[in-house]
């Protein structure tokens, strides 16, 4: 059927092209969100990746499969991307409020979440047999970031190695390296994670009843500004990060004057509405205007669980709103 398809399309069929690549869209978008670390930026590479698809369908020879094919265009195109001198994040906004002074400066800034409704519609595509990262495991925060500190090629080629599963030979060919390049180059790329990755404690499975009985506590702490019961709740080297917010508190001391600070402003959450993002629990995040009495998004809030607490919570801005079905105002209750 996809012989015919790809027959078709040839031809100049736009629908029969449509069909031939539709299956892999959403693991398309995916990848160039696991490249460029924003929902928004995986969106517009989608886009080009699918017209330079359409373009080239003449220099696809069928030595790999459609699939694979894509794989190469979506990973070259991202790369392209985070070459682009166009793409620098443009300088943080002022906090909304006053902030004490953080833990440390973050490295990475140009980051987004990625609705769970997203990765719902991805196929049951199994990695290949080089793949070391679960699917779950490469969609989370932590991983995501962590990617993003690394060298253009030394990203591509994880994703392509340990989560896509491709061979080296294979990954060399997709990037056009050697082979010996690519195994250097996996070589540092997984040094650099593993110095980011925070002991062995597991994340909670999704929708456990650990994880409910978590989140039911975290939100009525949450909601009623009790910082000690907040941070009862975390890991003792809790994160919490604000990209584009160079900002970041790291340590229950931290955390606790940074919650301490912000719930004294007078800018407190009348209500949060849950979601979810990267695999993990999420909120968006509702403040009362005093002028109208509306409730307004401020932002959304993803949290990471492990066995031992909540270890990150990661706030973002209310442009990611709408892509979560979140409204921008609520009606006072």
């Amino acid at each position: 059927m996809s012989g015919d398809l790809l027959q078709r399309a040839r031809s100049g069929d736009r629908d029969a092209f449509a069909e031939l690549v539709e299956p892999y869209r959403g693991e398309l978008q995916l990848l160039c969100y696991r490249m460029l670390g924003s929902l928004q930026d995986a969106e517009d590479t989608l886009q080009e990746v699918l017209l330079a698809a359409w373009l080239g369908l003449d220099g696809f020879e069928g030595r790999s499969s459609v699939r694979t094919w894509l794989h190469r265009i979506a990973t070259n195109r991202s790369l392209n991307a985070l070459r682009s001198a166009t793409r620098k994040p443009v300088p943080a906004p002022t906090p909304a409020v006053p902030a004490p002074e953080p833990s440390r400066l973050g490295e990475v800034t140009w980051l987004q979440p990625y609705p769970d409704l997203l990765l719902d519609n991805l196929p049951d595509q199994a990695p290949g047999p080089e793949a070391r990262y679960e699917s779950r495991e490469a969609v989370s925060l932590a991983f995501i970031t962590a990617v993003q500190l690394l060298p253009p090629n030394q990203r591509a080629v994880l994703l392509m190695r340990d989560v896509l599963g491709y061979h080296a030979a294979e990954t060399a060919d997709l990037l056009g390296l050697t082979e010996s390049a690519v195994n250097s180059a996996l070589k540092r790329a997984r040094a650099t994670l593993q110095a980011t990755r925070k002991g062995d404690r597991p994340a909670l499975p999704p929708d456990s009843p650990a994880e409910r009985a978590l989140t039911d506590r975290f939100v009525a702490a949450f909601t009623d500004h009790d910082v000690a019961a907040l941070i009862a709740l975390m890991t003792d080297d809790v994160w919490v990060r604000m990209p584009p917010l160079p900002f970041e508190y790291r340590g229950a001391q931290a955390v606790r004057r940074f919650f301490t600070t912000v719930f004294a402003q007078d800018c407190t959450i009348g209500r949060i509405i849950p979601t979810r993002a990267n695999g993990q629990p999420a909120w968006g995040e509702y403040s009362r205007d005093p002028l109208t009495g509306l409730l307004r998004c401020t932002g959304i809030v993803v949290a990471a669980y492990t066995t031992a607490g909540i270890s990150e919570l990661t706030h973002f801005e209310t442009t990611m709103a709408p892509h979560f079905g979140l409204p921008r105002t609520l009606a006072s209750a």
